[in-house]
């Protein structure tokens, strides 16, 4: 598809077959969602194929690979070929225009001249008369309909006079004009095509967390032998093993052993989850230190991640937040040049003028209305603007995204990754009466020399910053899910969850008020604890936990509230762990800025109600883990449909990626360390390549100026063409003067966009 007319005849197409109740079809993605009364057969899906073909377009599979632009020649992108083709063809014919502007005359010989414009005008110029042609019978007019016709009467016209003139005469021709609009639009067009080929990368990203087998246990029945199998074989109830460091390979229940999940994919907590028998484990999150057998629940469509996935691909299927102005523009404006200049021939006909000094009026017309600076207006400025943002750490793949980003009034932040550093950090260290810190510390950090925990290393971190020496441990012992256990000095230590300290029956009540205060705070809670000699346990000291805010967080919201923008920050922790960090980034929950323990169909579901306009109304958060709510009710998707506001997403996780989607712009943070920050990169329009959250007023600084110079851009295209098209008309200007004046509109256009080249984020 090219433009406008493009979607809207194919969602007529769609909409007229049986047994199809809904059809949207999306520019940006090429992409058509169709929802069917029954259950889809071999013969609804053909029917539909076959409908799209007729209509003049090529239908291809979802997940189709688009080998043309993965394929390369000679290290030139092969979609990139017919661009450098006409680029070659081009440029004899256009250096005598610039040579006569010199005082130059490079005048070419005519065949030379039809040798160098033919190959461009019927072999790289065909999609301009298919697309033309196609729109011909629908009725429609569009930018390739203008392009076919002028370039056409051009090229035709100029061989016209090369065949009728007298052996030796010199004649004015025009193949110079045909050829280069042609190339012009075709680099137009693929500048644009760049931007659309991440559209799928989200999905594919989502389905690597999988895992592709799975080791099953025996049943005593069928299987006597642990098996590897492809984990599409697994089924609901089946017995399978996860060893430590594997994915889990789909939703269940521990049934036996004990270890940590990173659920950060679900969840976005950068904190480990205890895993015990009864226990339940997501497909795709990652298994700590220890081996799980784990009965399977939920498989295939019904499993988390593959609702996670129906949520990305649901939301990138929808219609973009803004047409293209372009072609709105031009289904007015090309029927309107074809009837001025229709009228310009018969009008200079019935005024008794030749028909060669008509017709060169009417392609006159034709020539200086041709679109090339309106098909260079948006891509130029495009080009221009994502390439200075770039430069400056912002990587903006989705064009609709930069159009979009403008008008956001509302910014929703992820907690973890986004405004902290996602990873925790050692916040104190409380002894009971008689302990020095110091020297818990120490032993803390001695037991945990060896071990990957996230948590050991903030300790070991704490010990090297505060210059703590360190004894050697001895008799370490790992217990999966609750902590360590070992010698330190002689002496028997127990680190690990206050759960742990409760199965061994410490005593906390002297850490009592230290515990609530820092649960209260939101801080993850370890206790170290010595053995006595009676073989009972006493505590020694607390080890709080938490993750702290991103230098430059709070100045990053602080600017943005400046600028009068709506902030929310929606995170997956609990309540009192969120409210404490939004107190320090300078959020405020009686404005309703903080939502937490938000799951990630909720997180979709808090966007949807923020673009409605609803964000006065309260938010509950929706069913347990491995259960998911719908994005967005039927109402809800209606009112955003209508406006409300406009939103922007800002996350790093795999966890962010269905809201990043359903945003209408989704930045994204990206992390050395990769990972589900790479999900979350693929499913939005911006990418902050920095983990800094002054990018987002960047960002949307950009968006505005690019957004500007495509204004301006689209105003000298009109411009040229307001004040051209009746001098033509009249017959003021030639079709050479025509030319140059086409020329001169995208020489300014380009110019004017390259300006954003100086722009510079603010200090």
């Amino acid at each position: 598809m090219t433009c406008a007319s493009c979607v809207s005849r194919v969602e007529r197409v769609l909409k007229r077959q049986s047994g199809v109740s809904e059809a949207t079809v999306n520019l940006a993605t090429e992409s058509a969602r169709v929802v069917l009364t029954e259950p889809a057969d071999a013969d609804a899906l053909a029917r539909i194929k076959r409908a799209v073909r007729d209509a003049g377009y090529e239908p291809r599979a979802l997940d189709e690979p688009d080998d043309d632009h993965a394929a390369s020649w000679h290290g030139i992108p092969r979609d990139f070929l017919p661009v450098l083709a006409g680029l070659v063809l081009s440029a004899p014919l256009a250096l005598p225009m610039l040579g006569d502007l010199a005082g130059q005359h490079w005048m070419l010989p005519a065949w030379v001249q039809f040798l160098l414009a033919t190959p461009v005008q019927f072999w790289l110029g065909a999609r301009f008369y298919k697309a033309g042609w196609h729109a011909l019978k629908a009725m429609t007019g569009n930018m390739e309909l203008l392009v076919a016709i002028g370039t056409t009467a051009g090229w035709a016209l100029s061989t016209w006079l090369w065949l009728r003139a007298d052996a030796g005469e010199m004649v004015h021709l025009y193949y110079e004009g045909s050829a280069v609009v042609i190339t012009l639009v075709l680099l137009g067009k693929w500048l644009e095509a760049r931007a659309k080929r991440q559209t799928t990368s989200a999905i594919r990203a989502l389905h690597a967390l999988r895992p592709e087998r799975a080791h099953l246990l025996p049943d005593g029945v069928r299987r006597t032998d642990e098996t590897d199998v492809a984990v599409d074989e697994l089924l609901a109830g089946d017995e399978v093993r996860v060893l430590p460091g594997e994915r889990f390979p789909a939703d269940g229940e521990v049934l036996d052993g004990h270890s940590q999940a990173d659920e950060s994919m679900l969840t976005g907590e950068s904190m480990p989850v205890p895993k015990s028998p009864g226990d339940r484990v997501t497909g795709g999150s990652l298994n700590g230190d220890g081996s799980l057998r784990v009965r399977v629940s939920a498989v295939g469509s019904q499993s988390v991640l593959a609702r996670i996935i129906a949520l990305v691909q649901d939301a990138q299927a929808g219609k973009a937040p803004v047409q293209r102005l372009v072609d709105r523009v031009a289904a007015v404006f090309v029927p309107a040049v074809l009837v001025i200049a229709a009228l310009t021939l018969g009008v200079w006909l019935w005024v008794g003028s030749p028909v060669e000094e008509a017709l060169l009026h009417a392609v006159a017309v034709l020539v200086i209305a041709c679109p090339c600076a309106l098909g260079l207006a948006t891509p130029a400025a495009i080009m221009a603007g994502t390439g200075v943002a770039a430069r400056h750490g912002i990587l903006i793949k989705d064009a609709e995204a930069l159009e979009m980003a403008h008008r956001v009034d509302t910014v929703a932040f992820d907690k973890t990754g986004t405004l902290t550093e996602g990873h925790p950090r050692l916040l104190s260290v409380e002894g009971v009466a008689g302990v020095d810190e110091l020297a818990a510390l120490g032993a803390a950090a001695a037991l945990q020399a060896h071990s990957a925990h996230p948590l050991a290393q903030a300790v070991r971190e704490a010990a090297l910053t505060r210059g703590v020496e360190v004894a050697e441990a001895v008799d370490v012992q790992a217990v999966p899910g609750r902590g360590l256990q070992g010698q330190v000095q002689g002496t028997t230590l127990a680190l690990g969850s206050v759960r742990w300290m409760g199965e061994l029956s410490v005593d906390l009540s002297l850490l009592q008020d230290a515990l609530a205060r820092q649960q209260t705070s939101g801080a993850t809670v370890s206790v170290l604890a010595t053995q006595l000699p009676s073989g009972g346990w006493a505590a020694l000291a607390l080890l709080a936990f938490g993750d702290e805010p991103k230098a430059g967080s709070a100045q990053a919201i602080a600017q943005l509230r400046k600028r009068g923008l709506k902030l929310v920050m929606v995170s997956g922790d609990n309540q009192p762990a969120a409210l404490a960090m939004a107190r320090r980034l300078g959020l405020r929950e009686d404005l309703g800025e903080v939502i937490a323990e938000v799951l990630p169909g909720d997180k979709a579901a808090v966007i949807a109600r923020l673009r409605a306009g609803a964000e006065g109304q309260e938010f509950t958060a929706g069913p347990s883990q491995g259960e998911f709510a719908p994005p967005w009710g039927a109402a809800t998707r209606a009112a955003a449909e209508r406006g409300g506001h406009v939103v922007a997403m800002v996350g790093d996780g795999v966890n962010d990626a269905p809201a990043l989607a359903a945003a209408d712009v989704g930045m994204a943070m990206s992390h050395a360390q990769g990972g589900g920050s790479d999900v979350a990169m693929h499913a939005a329009g911006i990418t902050l390549m920095r983990g800094d959250p002054a990018l987002v007023a960047a960002s949307l600084d950009i968006s505005r100026r690019t957004v500007a110079k495509i204004r301006q851009n689209l105003f000298w295209a009109f411009f040229y063409n307001a004040a051209g098209i009746p001098l033509a008309a009249l017959g003021y200007l030639s079709p050479v003067v025509a030319g140059a004046a086409m020329a001169l509109s995208s020489v300014s256009v380009v110019t004017n966009a390259l300006l954003l080249k100086r722009w510079k984020p603010d200090a």
